[in-house]
């Protein structure tokens, strides 16, 4: 097959995006297809104008020479040429190609849906609102669309009625996340690396600072957890406490304010240099991963989390369901969003995620083993490459089609 890969450009650092399209690329390309990537070139980025000016210089290049670059490549493309929109965001190019083969790979809808007043928490600005538009006016016009979850189908059928032209293909999980065969061993040279004491084990989180990450819902549920674990007067003191890392960006001051009022702040430690194979690492040797997402496009790290033998906690609504199975511990969407409360941990969800963390730490051996062994039953439904396997099918039934008529 011959495909031309459609990506987010380089200058725009979307790791999540930028990993996803690699994972097409590099496999199609091992499985013998022709194959190219376009992209925007930064010619306006590059420019030294003023930060403020920075992301419209990006669109320049993205939405007004790019779409000359594309025009003039399509005159010496072969007509049998799959085109391949690794992103629905990319949503403005669709139209470039829409009366070739093509097909439009669908992650979160989340901007669309804020953008559309659908979450009023997360309100947009009045040129949030017309991008988001331009966006979906450019992949409605789209044919065929791969969803990376049922529930990123069922969002993609609130914005276009495309059920009988939407295939779903749950993302694979990397084969380097294997659980690990010395715990403590593990633990004990991450420790050094990192400067922590890991020793008893630890929480773990991975996420950014977007708001449906909910950061600052790992930290209210480490803290009630904490706050928990306090012995009433006369009573021994319990262990000391399991640290959290954080892996992610820095946090934000809103954040950072929360983090600076816990009572178990020098429990708490912001990772954001980790290499993929420390991450690797740390999924195996944590005693529970906290993934208290408000929503997803799919929720990679839950599977990554399960694959390495990492009992999870996340939250009950799909995608997470859809990911989790009946492997994790579920707790409610949490709230907190809609709080100014300056001690979330105080609140009644931030209770139970705690009391979830206490229930996960607290496993005995047996239990631990039954709860990681379904995890991992759970994460061999993501296998990379049947995953691979059918989305090359797709490709290869649309061009088909094309051939035929």
């Amino acid at each position: 097959m011959k495909l031309v890969f459609f990506t987010h450009p380089p200058f725009l650092a979307i790791s999540s995006m930028t990993r996803y399209a690699s994972w097409l690329v590099d496999d199609m390309k091992r499985r013998g297809h022709e194959v190219q990537i376009w992209t925007p070139a930064p010619l306006f980025y590059r420019l030294p104008v003023p930060v403020r000016l920075k992301k419209w210089m990006g669109y320049i290049d993205q939405y007004v020479m790019f779409p000359l670059q594309v025009k003039w490549r399509l005159v010496r493309q072969p007509l049998d040429t799959l085109y391949v929109f690794a992103d629905h965001a990319l949503g403005p190019w669709v139209p470039l190609v829409a009366k070739r083969p093509h097909v439009v790979h669908c992650h979160d809808f989340l901007a669309q849906d804020s953008a559309l007043g659908r979450i009023p928490h997360n309100p947009v600005s009045q040129t949030g609102r017309l991008y988001q538009r331009y966006i979906r006016n450019g992949f409605s016009q789209a044919r065929a669309f791969i969803a990376i979850s049922r529930k990123t189908k069922e969002d993609l059928m609130h914005v276009v009625d495309a059920s009988s032209r939407c295939e779903v293909v749950y993302n694979g999980v990397n084969p380097r996340f294997q659980p690990t065969a010395d715990v403590p061993a593990q633990r004990e040279l991450l420790g050094r690396e990192l400067g922590i004491d890991l020793s008893r084990g630890f929480v773990m989180h991975v996420g950014v600072n977007t708001w449906y990450k909910n950061r600052q819902g790992v930290l209210a549920a480490y803290e009630a957890w904490q706050l928990s674990r306090a012995p009433e007067s006369g009573e021994p003191a319990e262990a000391a406490a399991l640290p959290l890392l954080m892996i992610g960006p820095p946090p934000p001051e809103g954040l950072a304010d929360i983090h600076a009022r816990m009572s178990s702040t020098a429990d708490v430690h912001f990772l954001s240099a980790v290499s993929d194979e420390q991450l690797a690492a740390l999924y195996g040797a944590a005693t529970v991963f906290l993934f208290p997402s408000i929503a997803e496009g799919f929720g990679w790290p839950i599977v990554e989390a399960m694959a390495s033998g990492c009992p999870v906690i996340t939250t009950g609504e799909a995608p997470m369901t859809e990911v989790a199975g009946s492997a994790a511990v579920l707790i409610p969407v949490s709230t907190l969003q809609d709080t100014e409360d300056p001690a979330p941990w105080s609140t009644p969800w931030a209770a139970r995620a705690g009391a979830a963390l206490a229930q996960v730490a607290n496993l005995s051996p047996a239990e631990r083993q039954a709860m990681v062994a379904r995890g991992l039953a759970q994460a061999r439904h993501f296998d990379s490459a049947k995953a691979l396997d059918r989305i090359e099918a797709i490709y290869a039934s649309l061009l088909e089609r094309i051939r035929a008529r």
